[in-house]
């Protein structure tokens, strides 16, 4: 079985008052919490796919279900093959701006990307990530900048991509898929951007 995505959107202020060896396992519990039969409230706060803790409480997690996929990692990773390789077939500042927004969210930026600096523990075995991607909140606003740009212009990408990418097995299956996705992490970005949270991705 492949990995698969829990993304939650965080304030990374409260999650960074926890103690740093404890920030995955709190996530982890808000998903699978051991003291309640109702996991979300999806009223609280915006639909759109996120999903809410239930109680009185402010909320300052929420949790992500995308719609574009089954809730697998596999796809984010055949969106990310398929820029990486149609990128160099895209006018430049199309290809600035999508490197800016992807970077990090379905392409790999690195390990201290995705570490964050130390805001989340290393991976005891790094074949087994523990998390994903971390996008604090700073990083954000320059993503969601990169999204505004590169969205109007998305349709430029579907010649590089028929060049690059259809038919062949380990990409996105269509075009339209492959745009959609990029979609999703459009609106979860600003929506995170918005709120002055964080992004956090969990296998």
């Amino acid at each position: 079985m492949g990995m698969d995505l829990t993304l939650f959107m965080v304030d990374w202020e409260r999650l960074g008052a926890v103690p740093v060896e404890d920030r995955i396992g709190l996530l982890e519990d808000m998903v699978w919490p051991c003291d309640t039969e109702e996991l979300y409230d999806p009223g609280r706060g915006p639909a759109d796919g996120w999903l809410w803790s239930p109680g009185p409480e402010p909320a300052w997690w929420a949790q992500y279900s995308f719609v574009t996929t089954t809730g697998a990692h596999v796809p984010h990773a055949r969106a990310g093959s398929a820029w990486a390789d149609m990128r160099l077939l895209v006018d430049a500042s199309v290809r600035e701006s999508m490197d800016t927004f992807l970077d990090g969210l379905v392409r790999d930026a690195g390990p201290a990307f995705a570490c964050d600096g130390g805001f989340f523990p290393p991976a005891a075995d790094p074949r087994h990530p523990d998390v994903l991607l971390a996008c604090p909140p700073e990083v954000l606003p320059g993503k969601v900048r990169a999204w505004e740009r590169v969205e109007p212009r998305l349709e430029e990408l579907r010649e590089p991509f028929a060049a690059e990418c259809e038919g062949w097995a380990g990409r996105p299956e269509s075009f339209d898929d492959f745009t959609a996705l990029v979609r999703e992490w459009g609106a979860v970005t600003t929506t995170a951007a918005g709120r002055g949270w964080g992004l956090v991705g969990l296998p």
